[in-house]
């Protein structure tokens, strides 16, 4: 029941929902959302103790909750660089396990689930598993982006 929950709140809070569009908007002054993006701000940690800063736009997933897909967009060309994914389209889902969240990518569990609503910001900790804590994981910190209908 809580990953149900949590999945719902991530479909109304985070994820491209189309009753965003047409049930939130009953003051025809506010804009329609079109999209909620996350763009990837920061990796860090792994075993050479990585710290990359990305630039917004620079990787873009945009989560389809419908669908169960992940659309990544990553224009990083530097394959030296610790960014996550290729650009392309993925599954994903969410499980719970011991009140954490874990993001599955093409099932396989690509790492802890933390949204922070009130800053903004997503981070996936690869160093919380399902099956217990590591010390050579990546730490992906995502802004989100809104995107009004103009």
């Amino acid at each position: 029941m809580k990953q149900q929950i949590y999945i719902l709140l991530i479909a109304c809070l985070t994820l491209i929902n189309c009753s965003i569009e047409s049930d939130s908007n009953t003051d025809s002054n506010l804009p329609n959302i079109i999209s909620i993006e996350w763009h990837l701000t920061n990796v860090f940690g792994g075993l050479a103790g990585v710290d990359n800063n990305f630039e917004l736009n620079e990787i873009i997933w945009i989560f389809n909750e419908e669908y169960g897909s992940l659309t990544i967009t990553n224009t990083n060309n530097d394959d030296t660089i610790e960014d996550g994914f290729d650009s392309g389209v993925y599954s994903f889902s969410v499980t719970e396990q011991d009140s954490n969240q874990f993001l599955l990518v093409n099932n396989t569990e690509f790492g802890n689930l933390i949204i922070n609503n009130s800053e903004n910001e997503m981070v996936i900790d690869q160093n919380i598993t399902v099956s217990g804590e590591a010390a050579d994981g990546y730490i992906y910190t995502f802004e989100r982006v809104i995107i009004y209908e103009e």
